[in-house]
């Protein structure tokens, strides 16, 4: 009786032990995305400037030192930690918010670096998915529009698995910008960083509805 008893609880311990075919395969799956991660990552680290995240180019123009420059630093560090984004995961960036403020309103600023990340993404050789691309060319007397950011005039389902999104905050000086990548369906963060953009940097942008300076406006 003892000896069947005893049989019984190897078995037991056995089968709890034992890990499905399925299971398997995804832990292999997991394990592959990763180390093509890193292999993708170490094979385009090196077309990205050596700077220091931050740091002022030296001997360039004033046009130069804009905030394209910084937000290029920022990447820097993204891509020495990120995980798991290889050139077939399609991304998306989302504007960047400021960290005690609303989260459903954005500012130019944020709005510029994420333009700029944009641009950066696909300078890495990341797909990078424009959500706010309609499904549609609006032809009008005021031009032919194609972006939109009335989320009826976009798809409701895009090839997004990961997103870059961060915060801003405002420091002496200038602003913090905490960037990460987010996986859209595990919430995961796979890679982040962090920079500082200068005030006179950010002060640089001018809104569409504010003129430039030095520019007379006459009324017709």
């Amino acid at each position: 009786m003892k000896k069947t008893a005893l049989c019984g609880l190897l078995a037991l311990l056995v089968a709890g032990c034992s890990v499905s075919p399925e299971q398997s395969q995804s832990d292999a799956a997991t394990s592959a995305a990763y180390q093509a991660s890193l292999g993708f990552g170490e094979q385009y680290k090196q077309q990205f400037s050596t700077q220091q995240v931050g740091e002022k180019p030296q001997h360039t123009s004033p046009q130069q030192q804009n905030i394209n420059h910084y937000v290029r630093g920022i990447m820097q560090e993204l891509v020495n930690n990120l995980q798991y984004v290889t050139s077939s995961t399609p991304m998306a960036v989302s504007s960047f918010v400021f960290v005690d403020g609303s989260f459903d309103q954005a500012s130019l600023l944020g709005n510029q670096i994420a333009e700029s990340f944009m641009y950066e993404i696909h300078q890495f050789g990341i797909p990078v998915i424009d959500i706010k691309t309609s499904d549609f060319i609006r032809i009008t007397e005021q031009g032919d529009f194609v972006l939109t950011r009335d989320y009826l005039e976009v798809s409701a389902t895009q090839p997004i698995e990961y997103v870059v999104t961060g915060t801003l905050a405002k420091h002496q000086g200038g602003y913090l910008v905490n960037a990460r990548v987010v996986g859209m369906k595990s919430k995961a963060v796979v890679g982040s960083a962090q920079g500082f953009l200068p005030a006179e940097i950010a002060n640089g942008l001018l809104s569409s509805g504010k003129p430039a300076e030095g520019v007379k406006l006459i009324k017709g």
